[in-house]
């Protein structure tokens, strides 16, 4: 299990050591899954955000559906509980959540959005902002450090992610008094990498290529990282974007659960294309990602 799903230090990636970078470029390529330490954000940052996030989803029903936005498809603000069907699935996730972008300019992509402000919980809206940049920021970092393994330029992924559709989302799997294991079914991301954080409550599993599940194991002060379904398209399946789930162990379990993930993307119109390939067409980033987002009755 420790060997499956490794650790990996941020000092070490940044230094370039290359017995690091090994580790990391065998666990993108075999399961698409790692957890980081070191990465220099806060606990305080991450003990505030779920703090945040409990608070939010306390809220009354009809002022948290004040804060939901068809519109915008799913893409900021709230989603309701049993919204969400993992892609091939028929039932539910059974979640509600919100989500949280950048602070956008006119130098952003028009068909990028602008956050919902939350007016009722006092320092959200700024502890989300600062929550934003800091992963948005350290996933730049991992990306220079994923193109040393893709044989590119550190700087490869820069152009197409400085002002990306990347987004924050805080996850409240409700309590439920159903024989459901599954809070979220079987799934990959779309995006290009997500970084998790806080993630020490057990539920999370990955897919292994033999069918086996095998839970992730990390602290609170660790990031979750895995690849999504934009880097292993690009990368022509190198990089795996892995199958993965949060069950509930024991379904007679009353307490909520609570997730904080980041999703990296690219900007809307940035071509996902094959790195290896020139003469690849490839599809629109805006494109790919809508068609997932109905395939998964978002919108």
């Amino acid at each position: 299990m420790a060997n499956l799903i490794p650790k990996i230090s941020l000092n070490s990636l940044l230094k370039n050591d290359q017995s690091t970078i090994k580790v990391l470029s065998d666990a993108l390529e075999n399961h698409g899954f790692f957890v980081l330490t070191d990465h220099g954000i806060s606990n305080e940052l991450f003990k505030n955000a779920y703090a945040f996030s409990e608070k939010f989803f306390a809220l009354d029903l009809s002022k948290k559906n004040a804060l939901s936005h068809p519109e915008k498809a799913g893409a900021r603000g709230y989603t309701p509980f049993g919204k969400e069907t993992a892609l091939g699935e028929t039932v539910p996730d059974l979640k509600e959540f919100w989500h949280h972008g950048p602070v956008i300019d006119d130098t952003y992509d028009k068909r990028i959005m602008s956050n919902v402000e939350v007016n009722d919980l006092d320092g959200f809206d700024e502890t989300f902002n600062q929550l934003f940049e800091e992963l948005n920021g350290l996933g730049m970092k991992l990306l220079s450090s994923i193109s040393l393994t893709l044989d590119k330029p550190s700087n490869f992924f820069n152009s197409k992610v400085e002002k990306g559709n990347s987004l924050l989302r805080l996850i409240h799997y409700p309590p439920s008094n159903n024989d459901n294991m599954f809070r979220a079914r079987e799934h990959e991301d779309i995006n290009l990498i997500t970084l998790l954080i806080g993630a020490d409550e057990p539920g999370l599993e990955v897919k292994e290529k033999t069918g086996k599940w095998i839970p992730v194991s990390s602290s609170f002060n660790e990031i979750v990282c895995n690849i999504g379904d934009m880097m292993q398209l690009i990368t022509e399946g190198k990089l795996k974007s892995t199958p993965h789930r949060v069950v509930k162990y024991n379904l007679d379990e009353k307490r909520s659960r609570y997730s904080i993930p980041f999703f990296l993307h690219p900007s809307p119109d940035i071509m996902l294309r094959s790195i290896y390939d020139e003469s690849d067409k490839g599809v629109l980033a805006h494109d790919f990602l809508d068609e997932r987002l109905r395939a998964i009755k978002l919108y």
